[in-house]
């Protein structure tokens, strides 16, 4: 059956000398696997530079359900992304991005709206001229509402964040998965920012590094098989 969809490529793997398989998280479908012949050929019609990581795609699919294996017929960028491809802090958070969100869409059903917060995400990512310090901070508790584990922010401030609950609270927990001040108030501000405002919070490299270990951490407590994050060691060498 002949569909079209909205995509957003996440990876892609090499599967005889010319051909690859692309994992595409779309609007319609959900996360899917498309194997695509020739793609590595330079006049393919579909070709593996369309295919790089988070670029955003326009997809005509041959659908079958229980299928591992789908087949495209048309694919094209669009909207194309200008900045991030030639931009390496822009690449350099995509890459991260990218990274995560292959690790939390693995069994992803069709959502039409965390399609959409990605692809806006991606889109504000690439036009934005602001700072980009703290934007994969906001990016990944943006995403975590998605996920069904963004935090509850009380009006009352408090001094400590439980990752394993996921709250806010007056007291210290028995583990060691807390954030403590100064953290949680920088964590606060993050979690309610628009991705505008995020640049506007001032931290120093070392709180930022932490905040993104512990926010990391945060996923992994809450996402099966969430393993490490390859990529993170880039963003600590880009923002310093």
């Amino acid at each position: 059956m002949l569909q079209k969809t909205k995509g957003i490529a996440l990876k892609v793997t090499n599967y005889s000398e010319n051909s690859v398989v692309a994992q595409i998280f779309t609007e319609d479908l959900g996360l899917q696997s498309y194997l695509i012949n020739g793609a590595r050929k330079p006049k393919a019609k579909i070709h593996i530079n369309i295919l790089q990581p988070l670029h955003l795609l326009e997809l005509v699919v041959y659908h079958k359900d229980n299928n591992a294996l789908q087949r495209i017929k048309e694919a094209q960028q669009y909207p194309t992304l200008h900045k991030i491809p030639l931009n390496i802090v822009k690449s350099s958070l995509a890459l991260f991005l990218n990274e995560v969100l292959y690790k939390v869409l693995k069994h992803q059903q069709p959502d039409p709206q965390l399609f959409h917060f990605i692809q806006q995400s991606i889109l504000w990512l690439d036009e934005t001229e602001s700072p980009l310090a703290n934007f994969h901070l906001s990016f990944l508790m943006k995403l975590s509402k998605f996920l069904g584990f963004l935090p509850t922010v009380n009006q009352d401030q408090k001094p400590f964040f439980d990752l394993m609950d996921g709250v806010f609270t007056h007291s210290l927990p028995p583990h060691q998965h807390v954030l403590q001040e100064p953290h949680t108030t920088i964590f606060h501000n993050i979690l309610t920012a628009s991705y505008e405002a995020s640049h506007h919070f001032q931290m120093k490299h070392a709180d930022r590094i932490y905040l993104l270990q512990k926010i990391t951490d945060f996923y992994r407590l809450h996402t099966e098989n969430f393993g490490e994050v390859n990529s993170l060691y880039i963003l600590e060498e880009i923002f310093h």
